[in-house]
């Protein structure tokens, strides 16, 4: 277990950067008004939403939630502590302050962030449990995958582990699938998990803390041939702050970092809940129910759409018993035939045609909401056969119209409320400052021989910072951990400052277990909920 203010790296204890208070003591009480007004604003925009519930399971709501922004707060003291572990060891911030500006820039980046992250963790998932959400299985599948999750970061945390909250997320989902295919009465093993977004997001997650390493150490080489300023590449010296411009860089890639974080991590969080919304009342939470009456016009007109270019495709004498049966099958399969076509086609007119009389979402009776949801998800899930798997050969125009179908299909069911971004953005906010001293200390004194210089501590930000802000810009999730800490890694090697390879041997040692015991932890758990649910 690492200690908390070692002096390994030749720090001694009294000029130890983490023993000097920041002295900002009305920040404390200024971020308690703000959590209680994001509190008082989640309960009231969470009881105007259940308003249009008929029933809403109170106990079993709460549990859920609790528990998802229990992983969010988690998230926050575990893997933002990388983003202010620079800012801290060079001196640019106080260790209370530093940790603090992180919290509100964390809270910040949830709040402006688009939401293609949260979906892109939640298509990993198996069509068949999403399309369940409500049932016992749903249940199980969302509670297994977040105590799996919540487990494995605080074991990693409580041994100073810099882990992945991304790689154990995605572990603790491809465990749950394969549960959920193990137990099914039929089926593959592997069938349960989507692994073509699993191949996708892993690839994010493995090519990250390499384009951290190499472009952290290339950056540092660069400055040192176009910024010839010694202060830059030199340990700081006792308390003395650095020069005012790299101090502004420093806080400037601290500040990115942070908010890169929030707006990618914080969207883990919101899917779950999401999730979690879907299908505890999903009467409320099913479809998007914004005022905005273009999105159900929009939908019914690529649903027409599409129904037309399919039946250039449907072959005579073709005929199909149970449409949706044979949607599913070819889901579930991943094949297509002739009696796919036809199928889709006429369960895609009948979705359309339970829609028809009403003008807005808010006007679809809450009895058909949750099946409306489902078809539509379903339908969707058909389509990607199409234009993804090319199983059904068609014209660009014709495809074209089932790209449309999409974006229609994603205004409709893919949004993420306020109340939500602001609900994990204080969790994640709040966990920022709690706990943090652990991961900070492996960072700035565990990865390098040499104490932390102002040069190293920028490169390995800024390279985290532009790293982290791409994959969000398109919707992959990455590591902030791996990228970080990969980046001060870098940074050593490329400073001639050497490594202290037992920390690397761990770092590399937690990245390597990460997914099979998050996805052994979240098979476990699932097997055991449903048996409760």
């Amino acid at each position: 277990m690492v200690d908390v203010v070692s002096s390994e790296a030749g720090i001694p204890r009294p000029d130890h950067p983490l023993e000097h208070s920041s002295g900002a003591k009305w920040f404390l009480p200024a971020f308690g008004v703000l959590v209680l007004a994001g509190i008082i604003y989640v309960g009231y925009a969470l009881s105007q939403d259940l308003a249009v519930a008929k029933t809403v399971p109170w106990i079993l709501l709460g549990i859920a939630l609790l528990i998802a922004l229990g992983f969010e707060f988690v998230n926050g003291f575990h893997d933002t502590a990388n983003a202010v572990a620079t800012v801290i060891y060079t001196r640019s911030l106080p260790a209370e302050f530093a940790v603090m500006w992180s919290g509100v820039f964390n809270f910040l980046g949830v709040l402006t962030s688009s939401g293609a992250v949260a979906f892109g963790i939640l298509s990993l998932l198996p069509v068949e449990l999403i399309l369940q959400v409500g049932s016992s299985s749903g249940f199980a599948m969302v509670f297994a995958l977040l105590v799996a999750a919540i487990l494995w970061n605080l074991g990693t945390w409580f041994l100073g582990l810099p882990a992945s909250s991304s790689h154990t997320m995605v572990g603790s989902i491809i465990g749950v699938g394969l549960a959920n295919q193990f137990m099914a009465p039929a089926g593959s093993a592997t069938s349960g998990v989507e692994w073509g977004q699993a191949t996708n997001v892993g690839m994010s997650l493995l090519v990250s803390p390499l384009v951290g390493f190499f472009a952290a150490a290339i950056l540092l080489y660069v400055m040192k041939l176009l910024v010839r300023n010694p202060a830059l590449y030199e340990a700081p010296k006792g308390n003395t702050p650095p020069p005012w411009w790299i101090r502004a860089l420093l806080i400037f890639t601290c500040t990115g970092v942070s908010f890169a974080h929030g707006s990618n991590d914080g969207q883990k969080g919101m899917g779950l809940i999401m999730l979690i919304l879907i299908g505890v009342v999903p009467t409320a939470y099913a479809l998007n129910r914004t005022p905005d009456i273009n999105y159900l016009e929009a939908y019914k007109s690529a649903s027409a759409a599409v129904e037309q270019s399919l039946g250039k495709y449907v072959k005579p004498g073709v005929t199909v018993a149970d449409a949706k049966a044979a949607v599913q099958e070819a889901v579930r399969s991943k094949s297509w035939s002739d009696q796919t076509t036809l199928a889709l086609q006429t369960y895609i007119h009948d979705t359309t045609a339970g829609l028809q009389p009403y003008a807005t979402v808010d006007k679809v009776p809450t009895d058909l909401v949750s099946n409306a949801r489902n078809d539509i998800y379903l339908i969707g899930e058909a389509l990607k056969l199409i234009d993804k798997k090319k199983l059904l050969p068609m014209q660009d125009a014709d495809l074209q119209a089932v790209t449309n179908y999409h974006k229609a299909v994603d205004n409709a069911t893919k949004f993420i409320p306020l109340w939500v971004k602001i609900a994990v953005a204080l969790a994640l906010g709040l966990g920022t400052m709690v706990g943090w001293k652990r991961i900070v200390v492996t960072v700035g004194e565990k990865i390098g021989k040499s104490h932390l210089t102002y040069g190293q501590g920028a490169a390995a930000e800024l390279v985290a910072m532009v790293t982290i802000g791409m994959a969000d810009r398109l919707g992959l999730p990455v590591s902030t951990t791996h990228v970080l800490s990969s980046g001060v890694a870098g940074t050593m090697a490329a400073n001639g400052s050497g490594l202290q390879w037992a920390t690397v041997r761990n770092l590399l040692l937690a990245w390597v277990l990460t997914l099979p015991c998050s996805i052994a932890l979240a098979f476990g758990l699932f097997v055991l909920f449903r048996q409760v649910f």
